[in-house]
């Protein structure tokens, strides 16, 4: 399996800027994750990034960063320029490994890469794991996505997906539903090059748009996306000055 790990990063976070360089456990956050990427072993790791501050940190540190255009408006399009700029072949697989996720489990990094070497028909592979709170159904900030029997999505939507005729209609009940195991998306992807460099020319699509979820262009354009069910979701990402002070406890406490 030939992989590559990119991780995107950016200093503009609006809610917790400068998020990349921020200190954790005495080094910037970007080390943990590209540290977390190193030990999932599945190849070489690359962060990518608009800003010369993030790229001489990461080479502070050992680090390879990748100087990519101030333009994109995600971190797919991100990636498509670093595996055009590095000349990597249509079929190497680049898993996209976010920036603030200092917490992710490094076997996760290479069940995603290696659930997509396994699956020919499919161009992306992502994770999805039960929820277990019902009102994690109905909360918008969850993504739900339904598979179909060869764990390729079916969908991905803010909306309760799949609908429980005759369970869903009021929260009178703190119950699971009994017909179905509701599946919550989780951020993490890996992609073929070549499906990569395809998703970077297309435009949006009214789905994408509807939801604000960028995976549903793939689906809408008939790329297979691989859905891998795990039991525990990784720790949550750093979004906030609240999560990151969380991080930072977990750190000091060596639970990480």
């Amino acid at each position: 399996m030939h992989c590559k790990v990119v991780i995107p990063a950016r200093l503009g976070s609006t809610r917790l800027p400068g998020k990349p360089l921020l200190e954790i456990a005495g080094k910037p956050m970007i080390q943990h994750v590209c540290d977390r990427a190193v030990e999932a072993g599945v190849g070489e790791v690359v962060v990518a990034t608009d800003e010369q501050e993030v790229v001489a940190a990461v080479e502070a540190f050992g680090g390879v960063a990748v100087l990519t255009s101030a333009s994109h408006e995600s971190g797919t399009d991100r990636l498509a320029e670093v595996a055009q700029l590095a000349g990597w072949d249509d079929d190497t697989i680049v898993v996209n490994l976010q920036g603030d996720e200092p917490l992710m489990d490094p076997v996760l990094i290479g069940d995603v890469a290696g659930n997509l070497d396994q699956d020919p028909v499919a161009g992306i592979s992502t994770l999805a794991t039960p929820i277990l709170a019902r009102s994690d159904i109905f909360s918008p900030d969850v993504v739900k996505v339904v598979v179909d029997k060869a764990s390729h999505a079916l969908y991905f939507s803010r909306a309760p997906i799949p609908w429980v005729r005759g369970d869903y209609g009021g929260d009178d009940t703190e119950e699971m539903p009994s017909a179905i195991q509701p599946l919550r998306h989780l951020g993490i992807y890996a992609y073929r090059v070549g499906v990569l460099r395809q998703i970077a020319t297309l435009p949006p699509v009214p789905i994408e748009q509807a939801e604000c979820l960028e995976q549903l262009r793939a689906l809408w354009h008939g790329i297979r996306i691989h859905v891998g069910v795990i039991d525990d979701a990784p720790g949550h990402g750093v979004d906030t000055q609240e999560d990151l002070e969380r991080v930072r406890r977990i750190f000091e406490s060596g639970s990480d």
